[in-house]
């Protein structure tokens, strides 16, 4: 095999490789994700909720692939999102006393954070809220992805 067919063939399996590593990361959390929770349940969530805010695409670190959108309800047993977030893997739920849109404010503030639990789900989601932890002493409510330190999306609701 001469060198210059090598080095074409080598090119071109690499970049294929990239391209399918890529699409599986974006396409599996989306493959294993769980049901998401009907109408009705994030409904009921929300009805319960103390508080109220939004999900917004234009965040400072929102972006095409980390953004999230729609109504967040905040209550001192479920945090609700009638909405969608973008699909990722392991994304985690926190309140935070201040409101954040950039990854550089998440980790300056994150040891004032409550970690609130995992959101599994990508068009709606509905998480308990832990024992131990009130949201009225927090002002925001954060999307963050751990695996790569990513920021999607942050709500004010107080």
């Amino acid at each position: 095999m001469k060198l210059r067919t090598f080095v074409t063939l080598l090119f071109s399996h690499a970049i294929v490789s990239a391209l399918g590593f890529a699409a599986g990361i974006y396409w599996l959390p989306i493959l294993i994700a769980p049901a998401a929770p009907t109408v009705a349940e994030v409904s009921a969530a929300a009805g319960a909720a103390t508080y109220k805010g939004e999900f917004r695409r234009d965040l400072k670190d929102s972006d095409g692939l980390h953004w999230g959108e729609g109504s967040v309800s905040v209550g001192t047993d479920s945090i609700s999102l009638m909405g969608k977030l973008a699909p990722g893997p392991d994304y985690k739920l926190y309140l935070s006393p201040t409101f954040v849109e950039t990854e550089v404010d998440f980790n300056r503030l994150k040891p004032q954070m409550a970690l609130v639990g995992d959101v599994k789900t990508f068009n709606n989601f509905v998480v308990k809220v832990p024992p131990g932890i009130n949201p009225a002493q927090y002002t925001s409510v954060i999307v963050w992805c751990e695996t790569f330190g990513q920021f999607i999306t942050s709500a004010k609701y107080q």
